[in-house]
């Protein structure tokens, strides 16, 4: 069965890197999404949901770097 948290997480990890790099939430989901890190937090949200937001939004970040992103 699905966590019924999941959505609700991603929509509010998506909300505070755009926060963190003063995007709209539709460009930090794009950019999330062209870097892999919707990726990554769909592989590993058994992780990064017990972590801080500040945490996990440095996580996203340094993936994205890797993937070819430069906000980080």
């Amino acid at each position: 069965m699905e966590d019924p948290y999941k959505i609700p997480y991603l929509n509010a990890v998506v909300r505070a890197f755009g926060t963190r790099f003063q995007l709209t939430v539709q460009q930090a989901f794009r950019y999330l999404y062209n870097f892999k890190g919707i990726d990554f937090l769909e592989e590993f949200y058994d992780v990064e949901h017990t972590l801080s937001m500040d945490d996990t939004v440095d996580d996203l970040a340094n993936i994205c770097k890797k993937n070819g992103g430069e906000l980080a």
